[in-house]
Order: structure tokens, then C-alpha cells, then sequence
């Protein structure tokens, strides 16, 4: 549900309905998901959630500054399973287009608007091909 680094961190499944803000966790170099009220527990999502961000959803670049994509609202996924030590928690947008949640701009704020019926069946597969906006850009 959590991307592997964030397994030392204090997590809970998402929730319908519960706003959510991209932040950074203690002890963690991995960006991920929590409630405003406790910005220290990873919300942890499964394949197939859909969210609505309060804007078009931002992503860090290479270096400095960031850029957005022309949506604001995703679906979680997860991607690069076939390597362990890569992060795997994205967001897929309507065109196609994945951003790792690794690098979204902290602060962004996100509406949890469905759960998926059966995780199972939302994963990607290992080796379908992807457009993955990490600092490509």
C-alpha cells in the first residue's frame, strides 16, 4: 500500500471522502500522503484510488522549480515493480502521464474520491511500457 521507504513510518489506509496533503515524512527521504491533522501518519493508498487535487497536481524538476501537469485529477498506481530499490507510488493522469509521488510539491492538497473495488486486479504489470515524469523534465 506504502512504498517500501516508508515502511518505518506510522501508516493507515486512506479513507473516502478525507482530504489529504503531499508532505514529506520524518526519518524518510520519501514524499507521500497524510491528513492534515496528523501530518507525521503515511495515508497509505491502493491501486485504483481516484483523487481531485485543489489544483493542476505539481512536481518537482531536475533542479530547481517545478512543473504541473494539466489535470487535477489522478488515480493512484504503482509502477517499476521489477526493481525493488526504485520508488514505485505514482499518480496516473487522464493522458497517460505518471508522476512518482516521490516528487510532487509538498503541500498540494488532494480529495479522496473512490476506492477501488479490487486492488488486486489495478496493479500494472512488470513490463508495460511507461511515461514516468521524474527529472526528465
Amino acid at each position: 500500500m506504502c512504498d517500501y521507504s516508508l515502511h518505518a513510518v506510522a501508516s493507515r489506509p486512506a479513507e473516502l471522502g478525507e482530504t489529504l496533503v503531499s508532505t514529506d515524512f520524518h526519518g524518510s527521504s520519501t514524499r507521500g500522503f497524510a491528513n492534515q491533522a496528523e501530518t507525521d501518519v503515511a495515508v497509505c493508498l491502493l491501486p485504483g484510488t481516484e483523487l481531485a487535487f485543489e489544483k493542476n497536481v505539481r512536481y518537482r524538476g531536475r533542479w530547481f522549480g517545478s512543473y504541473s501537469v494539466p489535470f487535477n485529477v489522478a488515480q493512484f498506481c504503482k509502477i517499476n515493480l521489477q526493481d525493488p530499490a526504485d520508488h514505485h507510488d505514482a499518480l496516473a493522469f487522464p493522458d497517460g502521464t505518471k508522476v512518482l509521488l516521490n516528487v510532487l510539491v509538498r503541500g498540494q492538497r488532494a480529495r479522496v474520491l473512490q476506492l477501488p473495488a479490487k486492488a488486486s486486479d489495478l496493479v500494472e504489470p512488470q513490463n508495460a511500457a511507461q511515461q514516468v515524469a521524474v527529472d526528465a523534465v
